[in-house]
């Protein structure tokens, strides 16, 4: 478990130890201390459930410091992830809470904690209750309660490590989900939130079979495209709320277009290209910049499974993609100007000269390279799930370090910091890795090709 890893930080010398302690307290008196030990201060249950981290965090590491000798850190170390424990077991009791203000404050501290910790092992235990709960929240909850639901399921999902028990999860709850995403009258809050579990629980469930995968895929175009041209070649008058819908679905549905065999893949190209191309004509620029990004990663798994590929109308379409890549126009807001700009000089670029702007992502001592679109979306998906906790969950969660390649959980010695693999092998490794990974999955998807 990284809480382990994590008490080490208190470790070292004494004398060291000790100025460290006598220096943090005359410059703060002990305020790591008391914000700490906030939640034992008579706060209200909302503020002590969605303290959880903070308080087993300050409280682990400022009780180590004051203590002397390594059994004394020890057993701090371990009272804190007892009390980590107990809170979260309550905010699992107060998922089935009368009070809707209750369960959502829950649901809040669950969500922040499965972000920022892994708690595989703690949560194996709990799944069947868990999932249980977040049936009940999701047919009988307020929007908000659903929506929130639906983001703590996938988190679980993600938690576990995908295969079978997410899998029995995603079972369970699939036809709730299903409802929701598809009822006009639900909130839009909701369907979107639907939408990301939909497709993230089916892509991290690695006994997902290709049937399930295509019911997902079907599913989720169902909602986008209410956005495409009618039979007259004009785009539809987008109702309130729909294009932050059909964004979360054109996105949830091209992370599982990542796993599709090469015989569906060239049917997706041949039918959703052409309509993503006028969808780049969306009054929304989020949904612009969804069907951009959609349209690179489309374009990349062509070339990748033909080298010859070629886009229908490329030069219409480089022609949209430089309008939107310089527009200026002065009704729109500066902020989603330079964001339009930015995204579609790099989707021109890449259409143009299969030229990506590699990104690297630093966690710990360890680096992830995004040297691709659709490893941009499989990075973009879990980033908007797990927020700022992405960078934990790709250091300790066996899940994303399989996904991207990156072996199991480093157990690093702080005294050996200074042996470095040169930037150029960890990049080829990386990459090798997450290809090789990728192709692994295409071939069993490929066996089950019968049924797309």
């Amino acid at each position: 478990m990284p809480r382990s890893k994590k008490g080490k930080r208190g470790s070292g010398k004494p004398g060291s130890l000790r100025q460290e302690v006598l220096q943090l307290s005359a410059k703060a008196s002990l305020k790591g201390v008391k914000n700490g030990l906030k939640g034992e201060s008579g706060a209200s249950d909302d503020e002590l459930t969605s303290d959880i981290l903070s308080h087993c965090s300050s409280a682990s590491e400022s009780t180590s410091v004051l203590e002397e000798g390594t059994g004394s850190e020890q057993v701090d170390e371990q009272t804190a992830h007892e009390e980590t424990e107990d809170k979260l077991k309550q905010c699992i009791d107060n998922l089935m809470d009368k009070s809707a203000k209750t369960r959502l404050a829950a649901l809040e501290s669950l969500r922040q904690a499965f972000s920022s910790r892994v708690l595989t092992d703690f949560l194996r235990e709990r799944r069947l209750t868990i999932s249980d709960c977040m049936e009940r929240s999701l047919k009988k909850g307020s929007g908000e309660e659903q929506a929130a639901a639906a983001t703590v399921f996938t988190l679980l999902c993600i938690q576990l490590e995908g295969g079978d028990e997410a899998e029995e999860g995603l079972k369970m709850l699939r036809p709730i989900l299903t409802t929701i995403l598809i009822d006009n009258s639900a909130s839009i809050a909701a369907r979107q939130s639907c939408a990301r579990a939909l497709g993230m629980c089916c892509y991290v469930s690695a006994a997902e079979d290709g049937e399930d995968l295509i019911k997902s895929l079907t599913l989720l175009e169902n909602v986008f495209m209410s956005s495409y041209p009618n039979k007259e070649g004009m785009l539809p008058m987008p109702k309130p709320g729909s294009p932050a819908l059909h964004s979360a679905a054109l996105q949830a549905w091209s992370l599982l277009v990542t796993l599709c065999p090469s015989s569906k893949l060239s049917l997706l190209l041949d039918f959703h290209l052409p309509k993503l191309q006028s969808c780049l004509q969306s009054s929304d620029v989020n949904y612009r910049i969804a069907v951009g990004e959609t349209i690179s990663l489309l374009v990349e798994l062509g070339r990748d499974i033909d080298e010859d590929f070629e886009v229908e109308d490329s030069e219409s379409l480089c022609e949209c993609l430089k309008s939107l890549a310089t527009d200026g126009n002065k009704h729109r807001a500066k902020n989603d100007r330079r964001k339009q700009r930015s995204i579609f000089r790099e989707v021109l670029h890449y259409i143009e000269n299969e030229d990506f702007t590699e990104e690297k992502i630093r966690f710990g001592v360890e680096s992830v390279y995004i040297d691709s679109w659709m490893r941009r979306r499989i990075y973009d998906a879990f980033k908007e799930i797990l927020e700022s906790g992405v960078r934990h969950h790709l250091q300790f969660n066996p899940l994303l370090r399989d996904i991207f390649g990156l072996g199991a959980p480093l157990i690093l010695d702080p005294t050996v910091k200074g042996q470095k693999i040169s930037r150029f092998e960890k990049h080829h490794f990386n990459s090798a890795a997450f290809k090789a990974r990728t192709k692994q999955r295409n071939k069993v998807r490929d066996k089950r090709a019968d049924v797309m």
